[in-house]
């Protein structure tokens, strides 16, 4: 789950973590109304949405008036805003952040993550602030400084110096370097993050360290299991796909691809095993969609309604190993959902395990035009080839 930038920088101000004066209007209104109480002669207009690369996009403005933040929020409310992190329809405007102007010296990069392979949070920092860290990752990664933390003895005082120290800071700003990383750890840590970034970590004309951007991304387990309630308070839906918030109100574990090909598979590792088939023999996959170990009919169908509502979709999969869940079940599901929805577009079922010949049958015996597979191979060979016929 990600959060925007207003309520990451409010989860920030909880672990002492200096940010900029602002405050998020949704009306021009209340965006003039924020600008008069901040005061001053700059004020920066922020478009709010899960997206990086908003000032490259146009969603960042520099407004030297009270008339230009006016200006600047009637012009990005109520559109959406397209990044290099969207797609081409990009995410719905429907909040700025008013931020006061601010005498900026430096602009550094700061970010911590999950590193599973070492099995440590790994606190990233670069010179290379304001920039996309992909991009200096890529061309030049020895700008990137690195600092794994112990989960047993926690972030190092030394660790935050030896990050000031590659970072080039004078002592003052390691002193508040320092500061704003035990926060981000402690944050890390209390609230369930998978990621937080700081991009740009500003240095001020006045020697200040202040969160000029925050980004944070919060595990998805601890939203499910309750751990996290203030933040899951704080999901906005409209910059998620809906597909995908509609698969989740039925229990579906469901990700829009770029294909043609729409997959119904139980289990996550089958699921991937299936798309990574179809892709062998020519195929592209329009979706993930695992339907789960435990699934039942009305699940099935509401699955199979989501996959063929794609405009995109000009075949179907349906690969089911019938373990807990049964393959008759399975079988009903897809025929109440074919006859239910009037699919116009080939079907192909694989299915195996606990009562697959009464699923067969039941298939067989629908009278739809449904085409049976024999094992996974085979089905991906008859959906491949059903849609480029």
């Amino acid at each position: 789950m990600n959060l925007h930038e207003f309520q990451a920088k409010h989860i920030f101000s909880q672990y002492g973590i200096p940010i900029p004066r602002g405050f998020v209007a949704r009306s021009a209104a209340e965006a003039k109304s924020a600008a008069e109480e901040l005061g001053g002669s700059v004020w920066v207009v922020k478009a709010q949405v899960h997206a990086g690369g908003r000032g490259k996009a146009g969603g960042v403005k520099i407004a030297k008036s009270l008339d230009e933040v006016t200006e600047y929020t009637e012009a990005l409310l109520g559109t959406r805003l397209v990044t290099h992190q969207t797609d081409e329809h990009g995410m719905p405007i429907n909040a700025v952040m008013i931020e006061e102007g601010l005498d900026i010296a430096r602009e550094i990069y700061l970010g911590a993550l999950v590193d599973r392979a070492s099995k440590r949070v790994v606190f990233m920092g670069s010179a290379a602030g304001g920039m996309d860290i992909e991009e200096v990752a890529a061309t030049e990664p020895e700008k990137i400084i690195t600092v794994r933390v112990n989960p047993v003895a926690g972030l190092q005082p030394y660790q935050c110096r030896q990050m000031g120290f590659a970072l080039g800071l004078t002592p003052a700003q390691i002193k508040q370097l320092t500061q704003v990383m035990q926060g981000l750890y402690r944050c890390f840590e209390d609230r369930d993050l998978s990621l937080v970034e700081i991009n740009p970590l500003i240095v001020t004309g006045d020697d200040t360290l202040l969160a000029l951007d925050a980004k944070i991304n919060v595990d998805d387990n601890a939203i499910e299991v309750k751990r996290q309630a203030e933040i899951a308070d704080m999901r906005d839906v409209s910059q998620e796909d809906e597909t995908e918030v509609q698969a989740a109100e039925h229990g579906l574990n469901y990700i829009t691809l770029d294909g043609n090909i729409g997959c119904m598979v139980n289990g996550a590792g089958l699921a991937m095993a299936t798309m990574d088939v179809i892709k062998l023999h020519g195929g592209e996959p329009a979706n993930f969609l695992d339907v789960g170990g435990g699934t039942n009919k009305e699940r099935v169908t509401e699955a199979f309604k989501i996959i063929s509502a794609s405009p995109d979709v000009q075949g179907i999969l349906v690969n089911i190993f019938g373990g807990i869940v049964r393959c008759d079940m399975i079988a009903e599901g897809v025929i109440a959902a074919v006859r239910e929805v009037g699919v116009d577009v080939p079907v192909v079922v694989r299915l195996e395990g606990t009562n697959v010949a009464q699923g067969k049958q039941l298939l067989a015996e629908s009278g739809l035009d449904i085409i049976p597979a024999d094992d996974l191979t085979d089905g991906a060979q008859k959906v491949v080839g059903a849609v480029s016929a």
